[in-house]
């Protein structure tokens, strides 16, 4: 499998989790305001790792765990409508991370800062 066409069904992949979170798909309520960032798909599109935060500015450990364990709860739900929606032979397997990618900016920024007060 090229990782062009990786990249664009884990591209559909996050589209079609994004509706399905924002149309209120999702009973759990642990998991709203649920942000899907990036999906990335093994290459034999049996695997997805799927990279989640909250759209809030600073959710607490308890919020993200809520969160986490709300996505774990609907991971069959999500992997057969993402399956079915998207027509793929094979659905899946959902993975859920958290998204820490903002936390280490704001922490390189601040190396940066403090390297360039010196």
């Amino acid at each position: 499998m090229t990782a062009e066409r990786t990249a664009r069904v884990g591209e559909r992949i996050r589209a079609e989790l994004m509706d399905l979170v924002l149309s209120g798909q999702l009973k759990d309520p642990g998991t709203r305001g649920a942000t899907v960032h990036a999906v990335r798909v093994s290459g034999d599109l049996r695997h997805a790792r799927v990279f989640v935060r909250l759209d809030e500015p600073a959710p607490s450990e308890a919020r993200q765990r809520a969160l986490m364990r709300g996505l774990e709860r609907a991971k069959g739900f999500l992997r057969r409508a993402v399956a079915e929606r998207l027509k793929l032979r094979h659905a899946p397997e959902l993975a859920f991370f958290w998204d820490d990618t903002a936390e280490k900016a704001s922490r390189i920024e601040a190396i940066l800062d403090d390297l360039g007060e010196d």
